[in-house]
């Protein structure tokens, strides 16, 4: 990717930022500083890009540019506001350079399935990755306000980032800047270049289409119940004791299943659990280990086969609470899953 020319041109004074870095010294002063905000950059990448995967590249992209004009940075405004200013820039050169530019999820994109899939999953669709807790624990996140603390957080749900990637590639960094990171018009304007009105029309007719896209909703969390841990045991059950009317039973009446990288996916209780009743029949027995992504609870599924000892992953699935209930339920499959099972720090097999 070529460097922006306007990379080492720092915004100062952004509000919700740490204040001016006095001197930045060196490389190492540059690593002592910059570190800390790693996770921050990284997760903003991936509400921008959509791809746990690609994120990854896009904060080592923005951090070789941002070593590379630390020397001409020379203390001016907020460091913090300047690594974002630099990442952003890097998303949208990435994003241009796609024959896409989106990832999805399947119900976001295709009716819901009534036959069962057959052949191969489609090869030529990018999917949407699921993202894990693990990297948002650590979040250095020094900004003042609570609101923006708490969106930092919410805004990597599965189905708001599913959402965010219907957006035109300038539009979702107006609206992750300003919504979600907590800048102002003005200041968004500055790193995206354009007037302030135009940034203000901007947000306006992103937050018009993921009001459209996004089931979950910015408004807050899907709260889950108090018993939510007791849930997710007899989900565990169910599926270990391939007990399908009690899995079902767990469903809201309108829950959605999806299996990227297969487009098909299944709308309700009776859909779903003729699904998995066709399916389960051709596994043997089923283990589910606990992790969490995107601020949901999710596992790990792997399968071993009749008279054999390894169990070999299956799938990640991250599930969405309702209530009492789970609302979806996404089944991230081969040949996605074996990339994606490292990153939450679980084996692709082991044996008993």
């Amino acid at each position: 990717m070529a460097q922006s020319d306007r990379t080492s041109q720092p915004i100062a004074g952004v509000s919700a930022i740490e204040p001016a870095v006095a001197s930045p010294g060196g490389p190492d002063a540059f690593a002592r500083l910059a570190e800390p905000y790693r996770r921050q950059i990284k997760a903003h990448c991936y509400r921008m890009s959509g791809s746990l995967h690609e994120a990854e590249d896009l904060v080592q992209e923005t951090y070789l540019r941002a070593w590379r004009a630390f020397a001409s940075f020379e203390g001016r405004g907020s460091l913090k506001a300047w690594l974002y200013q630099i990442a952003t820039r890097v998303c949208l050169d990435a994003i241009a350079q796609r024959k896409r530019l989106q990832r999805i999820l399947p119900e976001g994109s295709f009716p819901p399935a009534t036959e069962m899939p057959s052949g191969q999953p489609p090869a030529d669709i990018a999917w949407l990755e699921p993202y894990p807790d693990s990297e948002l624990d650590q979040l250095a996140d020094e900004s003042p306000d609570a609101e923006t603390r708490y969106l930092q957080r919410e805004s990597v749900r599965l189905a708001f980032v599913a959402a965010l990637q219907h957006l035109p590639p300038r539009q979702r960094a107006v609206l992750l800047l300003i919504d979600v990171l907590g800048w102002s018009s003005a200041e968004t304007a500055l790193l995206i270049g354009g007037s302030t009105a135009s940034v203000n029309s901007a947000l306006q007719r992103a937050r018009s289409t993921l009001e459209r896209h996004n089931r979950a909703g910015m408004d807050g969390p899907i709260v889950a119940p108090p018993d939510q841990q007791a849930l997710l045991d007899r989900y565990v059950r169910a599926w270990e004791d391939k007990n399908l009317d009690g899995f079902v039973a767990l469903l809201k009446s309108e829950a959605t299943y999806a299996m990227p990288p297969w487009s098909h996916w299944y709308l309700g209780r009776e859909a779903i659990g003729r699904f998995f009743g066709a399916v389960w029949k051709h596994y043997g027995r089923f283990r589910l280990l606990p992790t969490q992504a995107n601020g949901q609870p999710a596992f790990v599924l792997y399968t071993q086969a009749d008279g054999k000892r390894a169990w070999r992953a299956h799938s990640v699935q991250v599930l969405g609470i309702e209530g009492d209930a789970i609302s979806s339920l996404t089944a991230f499959m081969r040949p996605l899953a074996p990339a994606l099972i490292p990153s939450f720090g679980l084996p692709l097999a082991f044996e008993d």
